[in-house]
C-alpha cells in the first residue's frame, strides 16, 4: 500500500454560527457547522429546516476530511436555478483552509428577483460571511486501517499502535487477528514500514 502525504492536521469549525445578509428584500441566513459524515450533514440540514420551516429555500454544501483532499463533498440548489446556490457555496468552502464543514443558506424571498448572477453573488457572500464569523480549531488528520497479523504478532503490533497514538483499537479473531485502528496520518508511513518488515498485511478502510 502506498500512503499519501496530506497535511497531518487541519482546521475545523469549533462551533456552529449564523450570519444574516439582506439584499433587495431577500434575507439570507447562513448557518455553518462541524460535520464528519453524511449522517451529520443530513441532521444539520434537518435542524435548519426545522428552525426555519417557512423559508423558501434551504441551499447547502459540505466537505468533510482535510480541506485540500476531502473524503467527500456535495451541494444542493434546493429549488433555486441550477448552479446559482449550492455551487457558489461549495466554491467558497473549497477556497478556505477548513475541513469537516457544512454551510446551509436559508433564503426568505423578498419579492424582487435577483437573477442568476445576483443569486450566485448573494449565496457566495452569505457563505463568506458565515465563515468569516466562524471560530476554528485544529484537528489531527487520521485514517482508519486494518492490520492482519498472526496471533504471535498481536502484542507487538498493539505496542506499535499505542506508541503511534492509535485510537479505538478493536480486534477480530479468526484464522488471524484483524486489528482495526484510527491512526494519525503522520504515523501511517512508520506503521507501514514496520508491518512490511514482518510481512504483515495492512489496508486502509
Amino acid at each position: 500500500m502506498t500512503s499519501a502525504s496530506p497535511a497531518s492536521s487541519y482546521n475545523i469549525p469549533a462551533s456552529s454560527v449564523e450570519s444574516i445578509y439582506e439584499i433587495k428584500k431577500s434575507r439570507f441566513i447562513s448557518r455553518t457547522g462541524y460535520i464528519t459524515n453524511k449522517g451529520d450533514a443530513k441532521a444539520f440540514l434537518a435542524q435548519a429546516k426545522k428552525d426555519y420551516p417557512d423559508a423558501r429555500h434551504h441551499c447547502w454544501a459540505y466537505q468533510f476530511g482535510p480541506p485540500h483532499s476531502p473524503h467527500s463533498a456535495a451541494m444542493s440548489d434546493a429549488g433555486e436555478p441550477s448552479g446559482t446556490a449550492g455551487k457558489p457555496i461549495l466554491n467558497v468552502l473549497q477556497h478556505k483552509d477548513i475541513g469537516d464543514i457544512m454551510v446551509v443558506v436559508i433564503r426568505y424571498f423578498g419579492g424582487i428577483k435577483l437573477g442568476a448572477g445576483g443569486l450566485v453573488r448573494a449565496y457566495s457572500h452569505a457563505a463568506q460571511l458565515a465563515i468569516e464569523n466562524l471560530t476554528i480549531e485544529n484537528r489531527t488528520a487520521t485514517t482508519s486501517i486494518i492490520i492482519e497479523c498472526d496471533f504471535s504478532q498481536e502484542q507487538t503490533v498493539r505496542h506499535w499502535l499505542n506508541k503511534s497514538n492509535g485510537q479505538n483499537i478493536q480486534a477480530n479473531y479468526q484464522q488471524k487477528v484483524d486489528l482495526s485502528v484510527e491512526l494519525p496520518l503522520d504515523q501511517l508511513s512508520s506503521i507501514e514500514l514496520q508491518c512490511k518488515a514482518l510481512g504483515i498485511n495492512i489496508r486502509e478502510i
